[in-house]
């Protein structure tokens, strides 16, 4: 992979001229691509030369047993947890492994936990302007006065996230899913071309659930995607490409019918 000469040396706190080397380079190769990642633990391998590629436009699914890796893997991804060893490159040049938190945010990758955290005490609206990619403070979001451009921003992404009706509610009042999906609103406010999204499904209705698979399905191709989940109806309805990790590497890779199928998947994860 090719890498940029970059000067770590100094402000690594900020968003410095590494967290945006220039447009993302998507020309040829993945969007995220992990090479013989290793991460230990005071001698426990949590990640275990787990190579990982994920294409641009892509819904990737990543299941596995508890204590898998998964949760390790996004950590390595967003810059929370620093690998041993390996290589991670988001695009074709940008080296996610000497970016801070923050530099990595503002590169494009979003991340969304499994416990939504909004802003409940303001509206929809005000939590999606809040979160808007742009130089200005809190209290100048809440007071001044939104550009036609910004509104429609809004607009657009509230009809995403099926919460237009809603926009003038205080967030502490919508359901669990729609808070989720408010959360994601938000992070698509931050204009990123890769989301991680820890077990979406988590908690929802039946009816929250499938909407969020519309959702998720809506926004592949204009983004990249990798969920983790552990609800494998969910992960029937969105899936093209499932992961299994296992001990902190890849068990299996393809389908969801044919990792099902893998009598090692089966062993370790899906039961008899």
């Amino acid at each position: 992979m090719k890498r940029e000469e970059w000067d770590v040396s100094g402000d690594t706190t900020g968003i410095s001229h590494i967290a945006t080397p220039g447009a993302l380079d998507l020309s040829h190769g993945p969007i995220l691509y992990l090479e013989s990642i290793q991460v230990d633990f005071d001698g426990f391998k949590a990640l275990n030369d787990l190579t990982l590629t994920v294409d641009a436009g892509e819904l990737h699914c990543i299941i596995g047993p508890n204590g898998a890796g998964k949760t390790t893997m996004m950590d390595v991804i967003t810059g929370k947890t620093r690998p041993d060893s390996g290589t991670a490159f988001f695009g074709q040049t940008i080296d996610l492994t000497v970016l801070t938190e923050a530099q990595i945010a503002a590169a494009g990758i979003g991340r969304k936990f499994q416990k939504p955290t909004v802003f409940e005490a303001l509206t929809v609206h005000e939590n999606l302007a809040l979160a808007m990619k742009t130089d200005k403070s809190v209290w100048a979001s809440l007071v001044s006065r939104l550009s036609s451009e910004q509104e429609d921003k809004i607009d657009e992404t509230l009809r995403l996230i099926r919460l237009t009706e809603f926009a003038s509610r205080p967030a502490g009042s919508l359901s669990h899913g729609q808070k989720q999906w408010l959360e994601i609103g938000m992070l698509l406010m931050q204009e990123p071309k890769l989301l991680l999204l820890d077990e979406p499904a988590a908690g929802m209705t039946d009816e929250e659930t499938e909407r969020s698979g519309e959702l998720f399905l809506s926004l592949a191709g204009d983004y990249s995607l990798i969920v983790v989940e552990h609800d494998m109806a969910f992960i029937r309805q969105i899936s093209r490409k499932v992961t299994v990790l296992h001990e902190g590497r890849v068990l299996a890779e393809g389908t969801l019918d044919k990792v099902q199928a893998d009598e090692r998947v089966i062993e370790v994860y899906l039961g008899r």
